[in-house]
């Protein structure tokens, strides 16, 4: 069993520093990104982010100056989600293995687990929705957890079941009606969901 799990406002609540690293771009570029806008809408790629506030000829200068930035201010202030940890610990309790597919680079993903201590055994990152699939599938995912209807895409696209929480942009209806197997409130939920679908595997 290997589960994978998408980051931001899934395992992690990275608005007060994804928050903090907009305002440093504002200051260093002069253009204007509303912080609070932004954090209110992750999952889809910086890009499509950045593409909302910078003229096209200046997105990926704005792009690179983000993720330069992202170190310094967006690390520390970024907790776990209730209930990360042990929905974590549960896969591995299960025998199983911890990937997380998300569309934040890699090398700062990392960061994040790092700095909270959450340890998994494979990253890939800079994905979305469809593109996840090929990581989940890479690595042999048979489960995929996120908070995005765009995880739900991946998870169908990959063949897994979408296990859903409630913590992101999205709606409980939303994430339904985007194919989740299951939607839970948050990950305090997931052990006893994970359990669910076990066993359901094994009577199949």
């Amino acid at each position: 069993m290997t589960v994978g799990f998408d980051l931001d406002m899934t395992l992690v609540d990275s608005r007060p520093g994804i928050a903090a690293a907009f305002r440093a771009l504002n200051e260093l570029t002069g253009v204007y990104v509303d912080p609070d806008a932004a954090v209110s809408r992750l999952g889809p790629p910086l890009r499509t982010e950045i593409a909302r506030w910078f003229p096209p000829e200046r997105v990926e200068e704005a792009v690179r100056l983000y993720r330069e930035l992202y170190p310094a201010y967006a690390i520390t202030p970024t907790v776990p989600l209730p209930g990360a940890r042990a929905a974590v610990a549960a896969v591995r309790e299960r025998g199983g293995r911890v990937l997380v597919v998300t569309a934040k680079m890699g090398r700062l993903a990392r960061l994040h687990l790092d700095h909270l201590g959450l340890a998994v055994d494979e990253v890939a990152g800079d994905l979305f929705a469809e593109e996840k699939a090929t990581a989940l599938r890479a690595h042999g995912a048979t489960h995929y957890v996120g908070d995005h209807v765009a995880d739900m895409v991946a998870a169908a696209a990959a063949g897994v079941p979408g296990i859903a929480v409630a913590t992101g942009p999205c709606s409980a209806d939303d994430l339904r009606a985007a194919g989740a197997a299951t939607v839970l409130a948050d990950l305090t939920g997931f052990p006893a969901a994970l359990d669910g679908m076990i066993r359901l595997a094994l009577r199949q």
